[in-house]
């Protein structure tokens, strides 16, 4: 990877992580959005995980650690893989449908370790049903935050890469 690249990608991830700290609604955040941009533009499949868990971590210090921090870190780590079956198609459609794909994993695996670990639901079909249940107003401005952010990030250094060959991918 060019090294222009590389620091370009790495600041917009740090900005994404950055913006966690601003004021925002309920679950409209950055996370999977930069996951799976990181997954599909980093040639490094090494610095796609990274380079944003790393960012996360740094926004995580000053937001503050909560316990089953770990979880998050492990969908986001997933929702990178689906960056990486991003690169070769990376128009509207397959980012919005991989956006979609992201914000779903998301969900399901960050409310069922919620589930599986508290007590807030019955440990039955019934319980864990109700627990996604009760999560879907959280789920609609995941998808929404999902939705903008994976615009912001995709299409913007979609513009910078039209503006700036250097930015491109080697293989581009």
């Amino acid at each position: 990877m060019n090294k222009d690249r590389l620091i370009t990608l790495s600041l917009i991830i740090l900005a994404a992580a950055a913006s966690r700290l601003l004021p925002h609604p309920d679950n409209v955040a950055p996370i999977a959005a930069m996951a799976l941009f990181a997954g599909a533009k980093f040639e490094n499949k090494q610095l796609a995980f990274a380079i944003p868990a790393m960012a996360m971590l740094l926004s995580d210090a000053v937001i503050g650690f909560y316990s089953g921090m770990w979880i998050t870190y492990m969908a986001f780590a997933a929702v990178v893989c689906i960056g990486f079956m991003l690169r070769s198609k990376q128009d509207v459609m397959h980012t919005a449908l991989a956006t979609v794909a992201g914000s779903v994993l998301f969900f399901l695996v960050t409310n069922f370790a919620l589930w599986s670990s508290h007590g807030l639901y019955s440990h039955t079909l019934d319980g864990i049903m109700q627990s996604y249940t009760m999560a879907l107003p959280f789920f609609r401005n995941s998808l929404l935050g999902d939705a903008f952010y994976s615009a912001i990030l995709f299409g913007g250094f979609a513009l910078a890469e039209r503006r700036y060959s250097r930015l491109q991918a080697a293989s581009a």
